[in-house]
């Protein structure tokens, strides 16, 4: 199994641990991930991170969809493929919410499936550069023909040379996506996965990989768990609990909250409905109480090493190729101790 580093995204002021990439780079970690939500974008720091290594994988975890059209994503991730010595970048993609899609980009949330496919089609023709790029999709065309356009759209294929196989990942969740990101794109970023409930997605992922003739062995997923050496396991666990408040109880509509509908999938129904019922009466405290340590459990790697190299082992039996971690220096020393990563300059 591989490890990657997850970076995230920036608080009020942007700061990249360069030292704590090349450390991970020099481990032996495979790839290192940046997030954005409204605030930092997602591909500018991975270029500077570029800059400062020399073969670790770049991927966004992810970028949104409505934040960018597909042919400035794809020019985006081919100059940083380009800049990065190529076959380093990883282009992950994500729809958001409709509360960041409309309320901070100021674009339609129209149909999630449909825009997530003609936005990957889109993106593959114009690394492909086989023609002059055009798509007739259910959600974007190319070029484009709706309301107000003047008729004369041309269209273009790529001046720059482009990698044709900058893999393309997909953050997402529900059944329907979850089976296409199987079936038209080279990697999946799961939300809320964990070893416990792996197995619900085995189904869903046979099925969107048989619809395109592909082979699990073509096909990533990349999880993502946060890691914290501690004798005091229940500190770790409240110290994860806002964050998943946030999440479950805030970061959405109250009936369009994908954080809120994997806790419910993972078998924490009541707990999801309390913890989004506290958090929109802005009795966050109390969200937070509610969020089960069993829950926090299943998606962290806390406690004293021992425990935490035992619970590797599920990660490692879950089926996933590669797991990103958050975490310290120490914590990134273990867990390439734990994935037996080989140790190139340490």
């Amino acid at each position: 199994m591989k490890l990657g580093l997850s970076l995230g995204y920036s608080g009020p002021q942007l700061r990249l641990p360069l030292e704590k990439i090349k450390l991970a780079e020099r481990l032996g970690y495979d790839s290192v991930w940046t997030a954005e939500a409204y605030g930092s974008d997602a591909i500018t720091p991975l270029a500077f991170v570029a800059a400062h290594t020399e073969r670790i994988r770049l991927g966004t975890a992810v970028i949104q969809l409505a934040g960018r059209t597909p042919a400035n994503a794809a020019m985006a991730f081919a100059t940083l493929d380009q800049l990065a010595g190529g076959n380093r970048a990883i282009c992950g993609l994500g729809v958001s919410g409709p509360q960041i899609v409309e309320g901070w980009y100021g674009q339609l949330w129209g149909r999630p499936y449909y825009r997530i496919k003609d936005y990957v089609a889109i993106m593959k023709k114009i690394f492909a550069r086989e023609e002059p790029v055009t798509h007739e999709g259910k959600e974007i065309s190319l070029p484009f023909t709706g309301e107000g356009a003047m008729g004369i759209g041309k269209p273009l294929k790529s001046i720059m040379h482009m990698n044709p196989d900058i893999p393309i990942f997909l953050g997402t969740g529900m059944e329907s996506t979850v089976r296409l990101t199987a079936e038209i794109a080279d990697g999946w970023l799961p939300l809320g996965f964990v070893p416990e409930t792996a197995n619900l997605y085995d189904d869903w992922i046979a099925e969107g990989l048989a619809k395109a003739d592909k082979s699990p062995a073509d096909f990533e997923l990349q999880a993502g768990t946060q890691v914290q050496i501690t004798d005091d396991v229940q500190g770790a666990l409240d110290a994860l609990k806002p964050g998943i408040a946030l999440y479950v109880g805030g970061m959405g509509h109250k009936t369009k909250n994908f954080h809120k509908e994997m806790m419910i999938r993972r078998g924490f129904g009541d707990a999801a409905e309390r913890i989004q019922e506290l958090f929109l009466a802005k009795r966050k405290d109390e969200a937070t109480a509610a969020v089960p340590n069993e829950f926090v459990d299943q998606g962290a790697l806390v406690g004293p090493k021992e425990r935490i190299r035992k619970r590797f082992r599920d990660w490692e039996d879950s089926g996933v190729t590669g797991l990103t971690i958050s975490g310290d220096e120490a914590a990134v020393r273990l867990m390439a101790e734990c994935a037996r990563l080989n140790f190139a300059a340490e």
